[in-house]
């Protein structure tokens, strides 16, 4: 079995709701409600789901740029949630994170050269070697080496993510965290940056967390895929398992409404009723049962836990 790289334990981010003159915190939204899950080195983890479900929340707590509200989240055993803004510096090149919009995550005042360099000259490394390296990395991904001069403004939004792969890669991480890195791109260039990072992934031994509501895209990339609904992991398996036998009624109505190339004559049409419920007023017990066909008086009362159904595929219902 391979080595955990990172272990997610019980994850939570409530962001408080504040009314009136004093701003009192009258409720939380529920963002990410205790999630848990490990991801070995060298493997891509795809998360899906709905807008608003959370996927995001959870892919900043990993980095850290965004302060988990409880829960565990260790990267080779260390605890990155006990560590303070100073100490996560000492590790922070070891995980990346590639950003949904490829322009606003480069500074526009800085040249390509700048961009890439300046991670390397905060590690010690002199300005002189860290151009050199920063021209290398432009030609690993793809664009020339006389491109360190120019500016992101100059540049498609395909080559602007290119540039923010090479940033992400430029201090040699183990994880790299994209949150909906392709989604901004047009469906021709979006191949273009799966295909490069799938070489990345293979000729680095990266570990990829890959966010998106592309199912499509999600499957291209991922070994396993976890499905959220609602800040909550409802299903977690295999690609294979996932996408061939669905346990979770909600992935089932997921697979079932996302688009296919060809009608497909065995294809069962599954339609959700009701509308997403809040997340700052989620429903008592299994958050999806007020919008479940399959939902049983137990479903309204008890949260069920993540549980292993099959081998190396757990999913969070009453069903199972």
């Amino acid at each position: 079995m391979a080595q955990h790289l990172l272990k997610v334990r019980n994850i939570k981010k409530y962001f408080p709701i504040r009314s009136g003159l004093l701003r009192r915190t009258v409720g939380h939204v529920k963002a990410v409600d205790d999630v848990s899950f490990e991801l070995a080195a060298g493997e891509t983890l795809g998360i899906v789901g709905e807008s608003g479900c959370g996927k995001s929340t959870l892919g900043r707590m990993i980095m850290r740029v965004t302060d988990p509200t409880d829960g565990d989240i260790l990267f080779e055993d260390v605890n990155l949630t006990q560590m303070s803004r100073t100490q996560l510096r000492s590790i922070r090149d070891r995980f990346q994170m590639v950003f949904q919009d490829p322009y606003s995550s480069l500074n526009p005042r800085m040249n390509v050269g700048q961009i890439l360099s300046e991670p390397l000259v905060i590690k010690g490394i002199r300005k002189k070697e860290a151009l050199e390296k920063a021209a290398g990395l432009l030609e690993r991904v793809g664009l020339r080496a006389r491109d360190l001069e120019r500016y992101p403004h100059q540049f498609s939004g395909g080559q602007r993510q290119r540039i923010g792969i090479a940033r992400a890669i430029s201090l040699n991480p183990k994880l790299i965290v994209a949150d909906e890195a392709v989604s901004a791109l047009d469906v021709s260039i979006q191949s273009q940056i799966l295909n490069l990072m799938m070489d990345l992934k293979h000729e680095l031994n990266l570990a990829y967390i890959f966010i998106s509501h592309n199912l499509a895209v999600v499957r291209h990339i991922s070994a396993r895929v976890g499905v959220m609904y609602l800040g909550s992991m409802v299903e977690l398996g295999d690609k294979s398992d996932v996408y061939g036998s669905p346990l979770h009624p909600y992935t089932q109505a997921l697979l079932a409404s996302a688009p296919v190339a060809r009608r497909e004559a065995n294809r069962q049409r599954i339609v959700l009723e009701g509308e997403l419920p809040n997340p700052a007023n989620p429903p008592a017990g299994c958050p999806f049962h007020p919008r479940c066909p399959q939902a049983m008086d137990i479903c309204a009362r008890q949260k069920p836990a993540l549980k292993e159904a099959a081998p190396r595929h757990s999913v969070s219902c009453h069903l199972y």
